[in-house]
């Protein structure tokens, strides 16, 4: 009985640490949700502050956590950087991923990409176009170099799309003013699966995507999602076919040169959520009825609202809500179905780069001058706390064993309700 008692221990301790984990940029399910039950509502650098620990950098990648292990990149002396932290607040190893030219800061680096994980590998993407696998002890399995395969990049303000790891494979969206393509490469070698040409009538600056693509799996709903140069497009994960397009974002009859994509889709209860940029227009679509060209009010589009889209960070869908945080600190909430607004407010006067998360009926937004403001889920405007660490931040809060972890440009915080 001692015996079976221990190891039902073991199993359920191991599986909390699996679901604690936030091994990709957006977490478990690339939506920014957690289901942790015991975040705090406030910390500073005194309350529930678990320890911090000094960086070498600053940078803007999100950090993503496996197991007992936190890893992030950065950039300095002209070498990006991978660096594994165990969950304790020490460093386990440094290694160089590539060397670079140039002096990076902590919006715009070659380390901008968040690295994730498959829990056998880490996938590490440079804004060189280098993509490297570690294993988690930090030691290199394999790497190429996406210019050198695919063409040089051509974009105005560099590489920092994050790759998106689904089912055993890296997908690879390079959309600049030189190639239009999607790519596909085995997560266990690197070799190539397939690559697309993906077509697209924008011009100028539109060419150039800052966004991620994203991935969704629900029952025999397969889908990979690219984002740039106009166009929202769904492929199928298997071929690269593409299934649909979200057309529309930049129309042609007060069409803007300078629309380039940067905040990235965001797929949740079945729903698709496409922003544009500079204000223009957010497209919410039912996947399972996405279909052809869709137009406004097309196959499988539920609501689009033509002005209001947040340019940098990403949507959250959380209970039935759309959250939208613009990078001025004003914030939308919209109801997912039907796109009615229930409040719009202008919550911190800041700029927000970091992606919002969810958890616990509380929505987390990080503003860059360490201010991360926590409001209560729901229709209602409501104004939990804001907490202030003494740091700049412009990457994404994660969550995981039920801490935040929080990377600042000087330090990574780790804050737990004590």
């Amino acid at each position: 009985m001692p015996v079976v008692f221990f190891l039902v221990l073991a199993l359920l301790f191991f599986g909390s640490l699996l679901q604690a984990e936030w091994s990709t940029w957006r977490g478990p399910d690339n939506d920014g949700l957690s289901d942790s039950q015991k975040l705090p509502d406030s910390w500073s650098e005194t309350q529930n502050l678990d320890w911090k620990f000094s960086l070498p950098a600053a940078g803007s990648s999100t950090p993503i956590v496996v197991k007992d292990k936190i890893f992030l990149t950065f950039e300095l002396d002209n070498e990006v950087k991978a660096m594994g932290i165990g969950v304790d607040g020490r460093e386990l190893w440094t290694r160089v991923v590539c060397q670079t030219k140039g002096k990076g800061n902590g919006e715009k680096t070659f380390a901008s990409p968040t690295p994730s994980s498959d829990g056998k590998l880490l996938f590490v993407t440079t804004g060189t176009g280098e993509v490297v696998a570690l294993d988690l002890e930090g030691l290199e399995k394999w790497r190429f170099n996406a210019q050198e395969r695919y063409g040089k990049f051509r974009f105005g303000f560099g590489f920092h799309s994050t790759t998106v790891l689904h089912e055993g494979r890296l997908y690879l969206q390079l959309i600049h003013s030189a190639a239009q393509l999607v790519v596909c490469v085995e997560a266990d070698s690197g070799k190539e699966v397939w690559k697309v040409e993906r077509e697209s009538d924008g011009v100028a600056e539109c060419e150039h995507s800052y966004a991620s693509p994203t991935a969704f799996r629900k029952g025999e709903l397969n889908v990979l999602i690219t984002h740039g140069n106009d166009y929202c497009i769904g492929h199928d994960p298997v071929t690269g076919k593409e299934l649909w397009r979200v057309a529309g974002l930049n129309p042609k009859n007060q069409y803007n040169r300078t629309l380039r994509f940067v905040a990235s889709p965001v797929v949740s209860q079945g729903l698709l959520v496409v922003p544009s940029a500079k204000n223009r227009g957010v497209s919410v679509v039912r996947l399972s009825e996405a279909k052809g060209r869709i137009e406004k009010g097309g196959a499988g589009e539920l609501w689009r609202m033509d002005r209001g889209t947040t340019d940098v960070t990403m949507p959250l869908l959380y209970r039935g809500l759309l959250y939208l945080c613009k990078e001025n600190g004003t914030i939308l909430c919209l109801d997912a179905l039907t796109g009615e607004q229930f409040y719009q407010e202008r919550f911190h006067a800041q700029t927000y780069r970091g992606s919002p998360v969810a958890a616990n009926g509380r929505i987390f937004l990080t503003a860059r001058d360490g201010t991360f403001t926590v409001l209560k889920a729901g229709k209602t405007y409501e104004v939990i706390g804001k907490n202030k660490l003494d740091d700049q931040f412009t990457s994404s809060p994660i969550v995981a064993h039920d801490r935040f972890y929080l990377r600042g440009h000087r330090y990574l915080y780790a804050i737990r309700a004590k």
